[in-house]
């Protein structure tokens, strides 16, 4: 039986210039997670990694000094795990946010920059995964399918006991989980909004089937008993 964690990226510079790398909060959860893993002893045969800055800084921060790892050359980066263009959605959904200085000025006006961007962002996945629109460069259906092949790929291994480690975003995991679970696009983003940075996502595999047998979970936060370090985005 093979197993996979899906681990979301650490807290990422949220209203910042560059939102792809992680903030000081995001290196600290992914440490976390390093010592959480070490302390089980859960094996790490393979790494894959999404193509986002966030998702290799991540795994950078967990697995740094894990002797367990595999090294740094063996990292498979897969462009199967990216996360979908967040800033396309917007855009398609309300034009005038059509670059990260427009946006950075509209929330510069708002009282709760965070709740406000969610609002809209709501509103904008609704109308992605609604497909009624073809004006997107990625289709939530197409979106949706190679997040699935991406993982399903890591099943064609030579051992069938092979543990993965997979750094990626909550979009793919949302829609992985959705897909093992059958879970109907009405409610993807109730699960995607749910995912906490460096929560963990398991699945196993064995010949013919997949099934998720931990969602989300978050154990090395609890552990570090720092309420600050359990964050959405």
């Amino acid at each position: 039986m093979g197993t996979i964690y899906l681990v979301r990226h650490g807290q990422a510079c949220f209203g910042e210039q560059d939102y792809d790398r992680l903030s000081p909060i995001g290196g600290n959860q992914s440490r976390a997670l390093r010592s959480w893993i070490c302390h089980c002893n859960l094996p790490v045969d393979r790494v894959v990694i999404g193509t986002q800055t966030r998702h290799r800084q991540t795994a950078e921060c967990c697995l740094a000094e894990l002797v367990v790892a595999p090294p740094n050359s063996e990292w498979q980066f897969v462009p199967g795990f990216s996360e979908f263009d967040h800033a396309e959605v917007v855009q398609r959904f309300r034009p005038d946010l059509a670059s990260a200085d427009a946006v950075r000025a509209w929330l510069s006006e708002t009282a709760d920059p965070r709740q406000e961007y969610q609002k809209v962002f709501a509103e904008a996945f609704a109308r992605w995964i609604k497909g009624d629109h073809d004006d997107y460069g990625e289709s939530f259906a197409a979106f949706r399918a190679r997040c699935w092949q991406a993982l399903l790929a890591l099943e064609e291994t030579p051992s069938s006991s092979m543990t993965t480690w997979v750094f990626t975003s909550g979009g793919p995991i949302s829609t992985i989980v959705q897909h093992a679970l059958a879970i109907p696009n009405e409610r993807i983003a109730e699960l995607t909004w749910a995912l906490v940075n460096t929560g963990i996502t398991k699945l196993v595999y064995r010949r013919g089937g997949l099934r998720a047998v931990t969602i989300n979970q978050y154990p090395h936060l609890e552990l570090a008993a720092r309420p600050d370090w359990i964050t959405y985005r």
